[in-house]
C-alpha cells in the first residue's frame, strides 16, 4: 500500500471522526451550564463606559478622575 492510499483512507476515517468529536466538544462548552453569565459580560464590554475608556483596576487608587472638562462640554455629550 502507497503512503498516500494509506494516509488518504486514515483521513477518511478516522479524520472525520476526530473532527465531528471535537466539533461535539467545542458545542458543549459554548452551551455548559453556568457560561451565560460570561458570555452575557464579554458581549456588553462595548457598552460598559458610555463617555471614556474604562479605568485599570489595577491602578493606583490616589488617580482621581478628570473632572476640569467645563460644564457646558458636559452637556453637550448628553
Amino acid at each position: 500500500m502507497e503512503d498516500y492510499t494509506f494516509l488518504r483512507q486514515l483521513a477518511d476515517s478516522w479524520g472525520l471522526l476526530l473532527l465531528v468529536v471535537f466539533f461535539a466538544g467545542v458545542v458543549i462548552w459554548v452551551f455548559r451550564p453556568g457560561s451565560r453569565k460570561t458570555y452575557r459580560d464579554t458581549a456588553n464590554i462595548p457598552f460598559r463606559h458610555e463617555d471614556r475608556p474604562a479605568q485599570d483596576p489595577s491602578a493606583d487608587d490616589d488617580i482621581q478622575a478628570d473632572d476640569d472638562t467645563p460644564a457646558d462640554d458636559k452637556e453637550s455629550r448628553k
